[in-house]
């Protein structure tokens, strides 16, 4: 019996090699948080462009289908929501961009040059 995570055995020709499982963990990073007094909302939108899979990778060339801009073929939550309608791709064949707006509230008064 072999226990998960354990080295497999893998075999090339006449030699063997042990193969072993990395584990990865991803973190989200905190926005860092201001001794100030002032607050601000951060909001990011994200928006997928057009397509920039190749077509013609497999002859040597290339070819993209012209689509330009993602449009979700199933409702939010669900995998189809991953595939484009217009061109069939997945979504991280398009164009990624993203929008940060910050909203400021300074409800301090500025800081006086004492004059």
């Amino acid at each position: 019996m072999r226990l998960k995570g354990s080295p497999s055995l893998i075999r090339f020709g006449n030699r063997s090699t042990k193969m072993r499982k990395r584990q990865v963990v991803l973190r989200r990073e905190e926005p860092p948080r201001s001794s100030s007094t002032n607050s601000s909302l951060t909001s990011r939108s994200v928006r997928y462009a057009e397509c920039q899979k190749n077509h013609a990778a497999g002859v040597g060339g290339y070819a993209v289908d012209g689509c330009r801009e993602f449009m979700a073929s199933g409702e939010e939550g669900t995998t189809a929501a991953l595939t484009c309608a217009a061109c069939g791709c997945h979504r991280n064949f398009h164009r990624r961009e993203v929008e940060t707006e910050v909203a400021c509230d300074c409800s301090s008064p500025p800081p006086s040059n004492g004059a």
